[in-house]
């Protein structure tokens, strides 16, 4: 982020993603210092003075109308997604002091009944930092079963799915499309961080993919943003091969609290067989190590 805050450096960097040819600009062949659109043709496009935008891009005003943001948006050809969290980092309030101590992510007793429902689905329980705060046996075989099973039980050791996705390789095995995941994740995390600006153990997870990762680092300044609501998946398994899921994200309406992740497959399909032989080799391991506890570990 840069000195002027999120919303300022969202604006300045995808301003610079548009190229006048983009938006219908005639440049003449001039040679032009910066990629990107100028300060005052990205004004001009939004029917804004170019001095008023150059005060909210370098975070000097916060007081933006909708109708001023939709107009950005507009000339930023913003999709409903990035509109959406252009919104929010213009809500964002700024820094004031030290940031408090979050909150421990719990999983709720309705949503461990929700987890319990999806007994012969994998599904996991994710917070917004995308730790893994409980999974079902399924789920655990399909998304990380080479990890302790009871990892999720010890907020000091919980599994987190984007250092999972970018420093894991097992995980980064699994996605045969991996580019695509990798890409979800940070458009997901960025959509995160416009909600809570102020999160220190957020920031630490940024910071350290961006200083382990490069290719997390490049995704990240590029401050796309993309929701995981539902997205299909060709995943290259250990035990039962290759099958296509769609994970769908379950969140609740306010969006702030603990997200249960579901992965199904086409009825009569191949990985629909896939899937439920995975659910009998977990059922299997399980019964030759038996561990004290339930079956859905979750704190």
């Amino acid at each position: 982020m840069n000195e002027h805050g999120h919303l300022a450096d969202f604006l300045q960097t995808r301003r610079g993603q548009l190229r006048p040819e983009d938006v219908g600009l005639q440049t003449y062949g001039e040679r032009r210092r910066v990629p990107g659109l100028r300060r005052e043709e990205l004004a001009m496009l939004a029917g804004i003075s170019a001095p008023y935008y150059t005060r909210l891009e370098q975070g000097q005003s916060r007081n933006a109308s909708r109708e001023v943001l939709d107009a950005i948006a507009g000339a930023l050809r913003l999709d409903e997604s990035e509109r959406a969290h252009l919104h929010t980092l213009a809500r964002a309030p700024g820094r004031g002091g030290p940031a408090g101590r979050p909150r421990a992510e719990r999983v709720t007793p309705a949503t461990s009944a929700l987890l319990a429902a999806f007994e012969r689905t994998p599904a996991i329980v994710i917070g917004r930092r995308s730790d893994v705060l409980a999974w079902n046996r399924q789920g655990h075989g399909l998304f990380a079963g080479h990890l302790d099973p009871d990892g999720p039980n010890d907020p000091g050791r919980r599994p987190n799915m984007a250092r999972l996705v970018f420093l894991d390789a097992h995980t980064r095995d699994l996605y045969t499309d991996w580019l695509a995941k990798a890409r979800a994740v940070v458009g997901n995390l960025r959509l995160t961080a416009g909600r809570y600006p102020d999160d220190p153990l957020l920031a630490g997870l940024i910071g350290e993919l961006t200083m382990r990762s490069p290719e997390f680092a490049a995704m990240w300044a590029d401050h796309r943003v993309l929701p995981c609501d539902v997205a299909d998946y060709e995943m290259r398994h250990p035990l039962v091969g290759t099958l296509t899921v769609t994970q769908q994200t379950l969140q609740s309406p306010q969006g702030n609290g603990p997200a249960l992740v579901v992965a199904t497959a086409d009825p009569g399909s191949p990985s629909a067989t896939a899937l439920t032989l995975l659910a009998h080799v977990t059922a299997s391991q399980e019964a030759a190590q038996p561990r004290h506890g339930a079956e859905i570990r979750a704190t």
